[in-house]
């Protein structure tokens, strides 16, 4: 490698270490949170890239796609904290890594199942079904590059293989702040573009629904997890 190219990366690299550092609120899963990509951005995101082919009347399915991988968690999280009264931290690092949680979780995060409900959809020619598991896949396909060592099975059942990427949505050490500084920029630009794009008042609530629904999970964030 030449000398030139050697300093290009350390700048790089400097650069990136200067706004992660930059950014210095709590980020969503220090050591707790196992969701992803936080579930509001994912709907605001696949709103944005299904929206050519998304009227006003076919949200719904968009909507539920894009929550369905991220709904087992909310279940195990109220089952855990509310009804069992499990501690914050043995939720994240005890309970969430048990066999049975783990394969429930998984179902909903499979992409083969998904495929599956696509083609079946594809086949009795519904709308609302391709858009609903083409959201859930395109949710999926957010997921799969943030995790570092604590991803989903998205091949369960047919596999138990997890990929290992080098970035982590939410580890300082894998570009954790900067993903959170990107997706954050990238969830206000969306919602901006998709409250211009649309002409309903029932999408627009959606989208000022979902987007408040996302600052209020950083303030949960601030909260319970800071």
């Amino acid at each position: 490698m030449s000398q030139t190219t050697v300093r290009e990366t350390s700048v790089v690299k400097g650069a990136i270490a200067i706004l992660e550092d930059s950014f210095v609120w709590p980020i969503p899963r220090p050591v707790f949170c196992c969701n992803p990509m936080n579930t509001p951005a994912h709907v605001i995101l696949n709103l944005l890239c299904l929206n050519s082919v998304t009227p006003t009347q076919a949200l719904t399915p968009v909507v539920a796609g894009a929550i369905l991988p991220d709904a087992p968690i909310f279940l195990f999280y109220f089952v855990e904290k509310v009804l069992r009264q499990t501690p914050e931290t043995v939720i994240w690092t005890e309970s969430y890594y048990h066999p049975s949680w783990q394969n429930f979780i998984d179902l909903f995060n499979s992409l083969p199942l998904m495929a599956l409900g696509l083609l079946m959809a594809i086949g009795m020619g519904s709308n609302i079904g391709i858009l609903l598991f083409g959201s859930m896949m395109l949710h999926v396909a957010g997921d799969l590059p943030l995790h570092h060592d604590d991803g989903h099975r998205h091949f369960f059942p047919m596999s138990d293989w997890r990929f290992s990427s080098p970035v982590s949505y939410w580890d300082p050490n894998h570009y954790g702040r900067l993903v959170a500084m990107l997706e954050i920029a990238a969830v206000v630009i969306s919602c901006i573009i998709l409250f211009q794009t649309y002409d309903s008042l029932a999408a627009k609530l959606t989208i000022g629904l979902v987007g408040t629904s996302y600052a209020l999970y950083f303030g949960y964030v601030f909260v319970v997890w800071a």
